[in-house]
């Protein structure tokens, strides 16, 4: 969080030295904003930290999926939300920063690429705002998106394929917590329970 600060009082500062360039900063105050927004909504797609940090301009123009570098070197395909798709693209139009297309998409304050750390804090942050459990992390938000997706009828094939696992074990995980649900409402609805 210091860091967060420090970075934003630059900003406002940066605002007030620049006078001709003002607009450029505000610029790069939106383009941060959108980048580490669009950090949660990839958990709307089930994306890892690590796989939306990895993005290149080459994923543009965005179809209804794109290919995404994932653990240990493995391609998948992963289904893109028209909001996430919109996301993406206005973060395009407002990066400052020339971006060529096999490096990363998400850049920090200096240019260079947004780094993890800078990403996780930013979540932190969210989460204590808006008064979340403490376990709230991109991770947390992943397993979100695959126990609802159980939770609707999704089979494990399937899960597997969208969350990158290499074996099915991995993906299994999620049952046992929706196996929970399950016998919890049955406790609460049963007569006899």
């Amino acid at each position: 969080t210091v860091h967060v600060r420090e970075c934003q009082a630059r900003l406002r500062i940066g605002v007030a030295l620049l006078g001709g360039q003002a607009e450029e900063v505000r610029r790069l105050r939106e383009v941060l904003r959108h980048a580490l927004a669009l950090a949660v909504a990839a958990a709307e797609v089930a994306l890892r930290v690590g796989e939306a940090l990895s993005l290149t301009p080459a994923i543009f123009p965005i179809g209804k999926s794109i290919r995404v570098l994932g653990k240990r070197a493995k391609t998948r395909i992963v289904p893109i939300l028209p909001k996430v798709k919109t996301a993406l693209e206005a973060y395009h139009q407002l990066c400052p920063y020339a971006l060529a297309k096999g490096e990363p998409l998400f850049r920090g304050v200096r240019g260079g690429p947004l780094g993890s750390d800078i990403v996780r804090r930013a979540v932190r942050q969210a989460r204590q705002r808006l008064g979340l459990h403490g376990r709230t992390t991109p991770h947390a938000l992943r397993h979100s998106f695959a126990t609802h997706l159980l939770a609707r009828g999704a089979d494990l094939r399937s899960l597997q394929e969208l969350l990158g696992h290499a074996s099915l074990s991995s993906t299994q995980i999620y049952t046992a917590v929706d196996a929970a649900h399950l016998l919890d409402v049955y406790r609460n609805a049963h007569p006899r329970a």
